[in-house]
């Protein structure tokens, strides 16, 4: 059983893909959290850094919606495997998953990083 910051991260970011609003998700960071991706070359940063990093990512799909497989919890860090399936904005189907890290302090997040199949963002026939 996941944690309850854990289980409020999972909730609340299928909340922002239905709807769109990072707010709530940015709630949940610290005043000094970093966050990471494949696509950023260094981490962003405090809470303006987490509303750019979530408005980022929902940007690039028409929708999508996250399913969280399994987490593992150790001392204030969670790994959460997820699976992805939307629609970017070109039209096109996508079907991806990865892994994202959360380390906590205090019920809030102070680092994100997340990791995944980056070539599933590729246009169909360069999939191949």
């Amino acid at each position: 059983m996941a944690s309850e910051t854990a289980e409020k991260f999972m909730q609340t970011l299928q909340q922002i893909e239905s709807n769109k609003n990072v707010e709530p998700l940015v709630s949940l960071f610290t005043e000094d959290a970093q966050l990471s991706n494949l696509a950023t070359p260094s981490p962003l940063q405090g809470k303006d850094g987490a509303r750019q990093f979530w408005q980022k990512y929902l940007s690039v799909f028409q929708q999508i919606n996250s399913k969280f497989t399994n987490v593992v919890e150790s001392n204030g860090s969670a790994v959460l495997e997820w699976i992805s399936e939307g629609t970017l904005t070109s039209g096109e189907p996508l079907k991806y998953q990865g892994v994202s890290i959360i380390e906590t302090v205090d019920g809030k997040v102070q680092r994100f990083r997340t990791y995944y199949d980056s070539a599933a963002f590729l246009p169909q026939g360069a999939k191949q």
